[in-house]
């Protein structure tokens, strides 16, 4: 899986003249962390971050992300110790951005933000923004592809079942016998009752053709001598038998 499979795209910007105000309220309607700034040419020339505007304001509190941006947007009173900054994007950004392509791997990405202690990476093809993934993009990421694997696991269960089910359906021998198959991750149990052991290996021998068997266990018990016969078990017998070369 790559960048540009979980990347989020139309990324908000702003640009390198943009003022404390301006990005607060990008920050906020958007309801993200940091935002990438840009120069005239939509190129990506840093990032401003929560902790960039915080560290302009002079305080000796530390407070949610909200209510500061609110205080730099005088949404609500300012106190005497609080004063929001003058400045622009260009005078309060990091320069220095980690960034990765589309064609970045999200292992890749994982290990950028885990070696350099930041929770996005812009994606960038020729200077230019195209998205952003973050540490929620990767873990829902994660979540999707487990979700995906347990699917298909699902699917490929159902399917080998179904395709044991129907060769010995299609065998005369193998119509009334009451057994039934579990398959788990290519692996099948076989339950029910037999007349002969004969009958328990021609189900075993049919389970073992089928594409998909990683490995059997075969459960069947055989009815003890002199019990009712279960019908279809003569014909298993047969089916059992090596092929006669004459």
């Amino acid at each position: 899986m790559k960048a540009t499979d979980v990347m989020v795209a139309n990324v908000a910007t702003v640009g390198q003249n943009a003022s404390v105000q301006e990005i607060a309220n990008v920050l906020l309607a958007n309801r993200i962390s940091a935002v990438p700034v840009v120069n005239e040419r939509d190129e990506l020339v840093g990032m401003v971050s929560e902790g960039d505007l915080i560290r302009r304001v002079e305080s000796p509190f530390e407070v949610q992300r909200s209510w500061w941006l609110e205080q730099l947007l005088e949404r609500t009173p300012v106190t005497s110790n609080i004063k929001p900054t003058t400045g622009k994007a260009a005078d309060i950004m990091s320069p220095r951005v980690v960034t990765a392509t589309p064609e970045t791997s999200i292992r890749e990405i994982a290990a950028l933000l885990e070696k350099n202690g930041i929770k996005r990476v812009p994606i960038v093809r020729n200077k230019k923004v195209l998205g952003i993934v973050s540490r929620a993009n990767l873990v829902q990421a994660l979540a999707s592809a487990l979700k995906e694997v347990k699917a298909s696991t699902a699917t490929s269960n159902a399917m080998v079942r179904e395709e044991i089910m129907a060769r010995l359906d299609a065998e005369s021998w193998s119509r009334f016998l009451p057994f039934n198959v579990i398959v788990h991750d290519g692996r099948v149990e076989l339950w029910g009752v037999v007349d002969s052991e004969t009958t328990k290996k021609a189900i075993n021998i049919v389970a073992e053709g089928t594409l998909g068997v990683r490995s059997i266990n075969n459960n069947i018990m055989v009815r003890p001598y002199g019990a009712t016969t279960v019908p279809g078990n003569q014909q298993a017998e047969r089916a059992a038998q090596p092929a006669n070369p004459n």
